[in-house]
């Protein structure tokens, strides 16, 4: 079965959600797979990615509300501050979140659904330069 493996990485401004689709759809028609398995992977502990809405902006932004719910910046539960208030805190997002999604590949293409984005999440308040691994596999 072939095996293709992509990197690259995301420039972020700071805590938010960035679209990474296009360039996991990119790396997905590259590798010449017609159906498979698309994985995708953040080397990181303090960013995530999730398979979300892409149409409103705003179910993005109450999943950051919720997460400042359960994982609150500052927060006094938290001893490890080693890089600000936010340290901790995006340590927890990630693991509740995930650093790694799988997606099939159907017909070439992802196989997302009509309202589905890929998502980088970043944790942390400042910015950051993410890196992302993508292994295509499959016929």
């Amino acid at each position: 079965m072939p095996t293709h493996q992509f990197e690259f990485s995301v420039v972020t401004d700071g805590r938010g959600t960035y679209e990474i689709t296009p360039q996991i759809e990119d790396f997905v028609i590259k590798a010449g797979i017609r159906q498979g398995i698309c994985h995708v992977f953040v080397q990181h502990t303090s960013a995530s990615l999730m398979v979300c809405e892409n149409a409103d902006p705003d179910v993005r932004g109450d999943m950051e509300t919720f997460m400042q719910m359960l994982a609150p910046d500052g927060a006094p539960m938290f001893t490890h501050r080693s890089e600000g208030a936010d340290d901790m805190p995006a340590h927890v997002r990630s693991i509740l979140t995930g650093i790694e999604t799988t997606i099939p590949v159907r017909h070439g293409r992802l196989a997302l659904g009509a309202w589905q984005g890929v998502y980088l999440w970043e944790h942390r308040f400042r910015s950051h330069h993410r890196h992302i691994l993508v292994t295509v596999y499959g016929d």
